[in-house]
């Protein structure tokens, strides 16, 4: 159970940290939150849990391919916030990257990776 709350407050604290650094700096906040930081907390989580190598190599894989159709988002989401309200603008933002998720899918199984 202490390992378990060393987890949870570890990861917290990072997510804290970078909120509070784009309160800062725009550019170092977003440096820091496009670090792939949650994937290597989640990662050392994992080695730590022994997962095993498979598991820890397949959480990299897919993480490779659920980044891609995120990143057409965060080219949007300044365009359309100078268009729309914040709540409105994540609406569509988020359903951008889903309809980017089915392409992505699509796009994978073309190369016989199975992303559902």
């Amino acid at each position: 159970m202490l390992w378990l709350a060393i987890k949870y407050l570890t990861t917290a604290a990072i997510v804290v940290a970078v909120s509070e650094i784009a309160k800062r700096s725009d550019k170092v906040g977003a440096l820091v939150a496009a670090l792939p930081t949650v994937t290597i907390l989640v990662l050392i989580w994992m080695y730590v849990d022994n997962q095993g190598n498979e598991k820890l190599a397949n959480h990299a894989f897919y993480t490779f391919w659920y980044v891609l159709p995120t990143l057409p988002m965060f080219l949007l989401f300044p365009y359309l916030l100078s268009k729309y309200s914040f709540w409105l603008t994540l609406l569509i933002s988020c359903l951008i990257s889903i309809i980017c998720f089915a392409l992505t899918n699509l796009i994978a199984k073309q190369f016989g990776i199975n992303l559902l």
